[in-house]
This record gives structure tokens, sequence and C-alpha cells, in this order.
């Protein structure tokens, strides 16, 4: 038996932002007391992929942890590794509430949060504190405010601020709930920004003698030749990884269902197939020039292990984890064993 179906109705009965607060909370005081030690573990089973050996293959999407708050107790739940964020140079509150809305019938989603965080030093200082030894991506984004012809500059200030703290940096260029931040997607603007990003990660590579490196996160509602646009990108710059894929503007199949025409984000069940279709497209692409990390609607075992299938080498959840608990950890990591 799933232990995390006794606490679901309860945390299913609070607003989910509300539940979202309750729950990190709760991990975070479970572990301080111990009682995380009692969670079964997934069986090793170690991959390297971008230079890092990670444990087991999969991982914590961003988006959970913004603030990098609840690492040790996210960490417990058996993750390979855990992904942080999204953070922005400076704090700011996100969107209005509510922006967060569960759609148990299709075992869904919808968020538009905004990168509602503490801005990046806090979340440095929780990383000190964590002192987690783990595999930690630390996942960035740029201000609401900042036009989106600087947007380079807020990931660079991202970057040189968490570069010795991280195991990787994610670069999200594909959320919709910031204005035009897709745009950054574009042949050109990505041109431009992963230019950068790569002398900056160069530079900081020789001044901090360590390596450290950059994935870029990518959306699900891509057509095919902006795919093949973007694989050629991440090959001319020498990126180390790509994530696919963040959450759907689409609501097929949802639109019918109650909160399933609210504007954000869509994650969860409905977001599999097209997150699937791309990274099979993307692994056709890049003929194996850098890893991709496959997220997006994994809900059960057999979701995880079409993803690797499809071309992934390491797999992160997130909505599942909301509609399964931790079970759905080891069962992903059997499936892809």
């Amino acid at each position: 038996m799933n232990p995390y179906n006794l606490f679901r109705p309860a945390l299913f009965a609070l607003d989910p932002e509300t539940a979202h607060d309750a729950t990190l909370t709760s991990l975070n005081t479970a572990h301080c007391l111990g009682l995380s030690r009692l969670i079964p573990q997934p069986a090793p089973d170690p991959r390297t992929v971008m230079g890092i050996t990670f444990p087991n293959p999969v991982g914590l999407a961003a988006g959970l942890d913004k603030n990098g708050a609840c690492i040790n107790g996210l960490a417990a739940l058996g993750f390979g590794f855990i992904e942080i964020g999204t953070v922005t140079p400076r704090p700011q509150p996100g969107n209005p509430r509510p922006r967060l809305f569960r759609l148990p019938q299709a075992q869904a989603i919808i968020n538009r949060m905004g990168f509602n965080n503490g801005g990046v030093d806090a979340l440095i200082e929780n990383v000190k504190r964590a002192k987690f030894t783990g595999v930690l991506g630390i996942n960035l984004g740029k201000n609401a405010d900042t036009p989106i012809e600087n947007a380079a500059d807020d990931y660079l200030i991202g970057l040189r601020k968490v570069y010795e703290h991280a195991s990787y940096v994610a670069i999200n260029i594909s959320s919709p709930n910031t204005r035009n931040l897709r745009q950054l997607q574009g042949s050109d603007e990505l041109d431009a920004l992963l230019g950068q990003l790569k002398a900056e990660q160069e530079k900081l590579a020789q001044q901090q003698g360590k390596y450290v490196p950059l994935a870029v996160k990518i959306a699900p509602d891509l057509d095919a030749e902006q795919i093949k646009q973007i694989a050629a990108l991440l090959t001319q710059h020498r990126i180390d990884a790509v994530i696919a894929t963040n959450t759907t503007l689409s609501r097929d199949g949802v639109e019918n269902l109650p909160h399933g025409n609210e504007s954000g984000g869509l994650s969860g069940a409905p977001v599999r197939e097209k997150s699937t279709a791309v990274i099979r497209q993307l692994a056709a692409e890049l003929q194996g020039a850098l890893p991709i990390i496959g997220v997006g609607g994994i809900l059960k075992g057999a979701d995880a292990r079409e993803k690797i299938e499809a071309g992934a080498s390491l797999v992160q959840l997130y909505s599942g984890l909301i509609y399964r608990g931790q079970a759905l950890v080891r069962e992903c990591a059997a499936a892809v064993r």
C-alpha cells in the first residue's frame, strides 16, 4: 500500500498552493526528526551523464522547491538528483493568487506561478545551510520586469552567483508564465543567448577550477522545424544537456474539466505524449551529441521507461508526485533499471 494515499484526501481538501507549502514544511520536519530515514529507497543504479554520476536516473524537476528551502527533505524521497528553482536575480512575488489548479480527473495541474521566489541570494543561503552532497541542479530564469532584450543579463547574473554551488545549471527559456520568455527559443535569440552563456561558463570554469555543465529547458509546444533548429544550436554551442519539456499551453483533453481553461502551463498526464514526441525528435536530431533529460507527464513506471526508450538519459518528476507521492520515485527507478 502507498502511505501517501492516506494523506492525499486531506492535502487535496486544501487550496493547492497551501497544500504545496504544507508538504514542504512536513518534509523538512520529518528530515529534522530523523523520520526520513524510514522511507524506502530505490536500489542504486548509477548513470554518468554530463560527466556527473547520478545515484539513480530519477530526479525532481524544478518548480517544486523554488527557493531550495527543502533540499534535504526532498532528497530523502530517493531521488537521484534534485533540481531547485526557477530562481531569478531579484526576489519577486509572481502572479496573483489563485495561480495553481488541480485537475484530478486528468491527473493534471495548471500553474501560472510566474517565477515567485526569494531571489538568487536567498536560494544560495538555503543551499549552504542544506550541506547537501548529492547532485543538485539550479534552474535559472529572468525577472518579470527585465525587458526580453536584456534577458541574457539576468541569466548571466544567476550563472555567476550559483556556479560554485551547483552540480549543473539549467536555463529556463520555456515557462509560459513570464511574458515573452518563450521568444528566447527563436533561432536568433537562442544563438545570442547560448553564445553569451557558454563564454561565461568557460570563464567561470577557469576562475573556479571546476566545470559546471549547462542544460537548457525547452517547451513541448515546438514544431518539427523549431526542434531541428534548437538541436543544431545546442550542438553548435556545446551545451551539455537539454531538458524536455516544460509545461504546455495546449488544453487538449482538459478543456471541459473544472479549471481546464485557466491560463498558465498544463502539466501531468495530458503533456506526456507531447513531451515524449519532442524527446524522440530531439534524439534523432542530436544523434548523441548531448544528453536529454525527459520530463512531462510521468505518472507511473512505464511512463518513465517510455521517456528513456524515446532517447532520454535521465527523467524528472513533478506533477506525478502530487498524485502518487514517494512511491512513484521507486516505481520509476525500478522501471528504468
